[in-house]
């Protein structure tokens, strides 16, 4: 204790002779004993996602704002974009809840197509839908493993309007492109009305201005409308020689 002290009051005169302020470095509070369990329910949810997804082959993720209603414009395009997709023989994962990730469901639902939803736990917005295969239906406590599994059982993904968390899903699926940490999947934006506007600030800004990104960057999504165009843009990504990437996405 006392030669503790001698060295903190050593620390404080040597920054004083330096006209520096005396300070304490800040400490990592001990984790405590429950915290530790945490690493046990990550595995466990890994392992029943990774038991459940394995059965079920090549997928397509969805992604989409939970606010949505049904009857408008983008939910009823998302029905018909997974029932085109469900047609062509994949599977459909979505965040399992309300808004777009229903639509989703209900298009895998209504052509008998494999229906899977990935749940989180949040103070609002997230109930499960009914549209949802009760075999396919997971449930998260974290985003992280949540976003393990849209990824690695997914052969492409599609990207609906939505919000923050929309946003977030979609350019960490680009930059796990970007950097090879993933084989190339094809990412579909649907809302030329919605998309447009950041594609055009990416070039202006991230692009000319700054040159944080490459001009082959743009070539990593495709933006449209047209669910046709969405089915015929993944499947012609994966003609010919791709067709060997129908795997899952990487390995942990």
């Amino acid at each position: 204790m006392i030669n503790q002290e001698k060295e903190e009051n050593g620390a404080a005169f040597k920054s004083q002779e330096n006209g520096e302020a005396p300070h304490k470095m800040k400490k990592w509070s001990k984790m405590r004993g429950e915290n530790a369990w945490t690493m046990f329910k990550v595995m466990a949810e890994f392992v029943d996602g990774f038991e459940t997804l394995n059965k079920i082959g090549p997928c397509i993720s969805i992604f989409g704002s939970a606010r949505t209603k049904p009857g408008t414009h983008y939910y009823e395009l998302a029905v018909k974009i997974a029932s085109r997709l469900t047609e062509e023989g994949y599977g459909i994962i979505t965040g399992g809840g309300p808004g777009i990730m229903e639509a989703g469901n209900k298009g895998a639902w209504m052509k008998g197509g494999p229906s899977v939803g990935l749940n989180i736990d949040l103070p609002f917005e997230q109930n499960h839908n009914t549209f949802i295969s009760p075999d396919n239906n997971l449930k998260h406590r974290y985003f992280f493993v949540r976003k393990v599994m849209f990824v690695k059982y997914a052969q492409g993904f599609v990207v609906m309007p939505g919000g923050f968390g929309t946003l977030d899903e979609m350019f960490e699926v680009l930059t796990l492109v970007q950097t090879k940490k993933i084989t190339p999947v094809p990412i579909v934006l649907v809302g030329k009305e919605f998309w447009e506007g950041l594609k055009h600030w990416i070039i202006e800004v991230m692009l000319e201005r700054h040159h944080n990104v490459g001009a082959d960057d743009l070539d990593l999504f495709f933006i449209t409308d047209d669910p046709d165009e969405v089915a015929q843009y993944i499947n012609h990504f994966y003609a010919g020689d791709r067709v060997e990437k129908l795997s899952p996405n990487f390995e942990l």
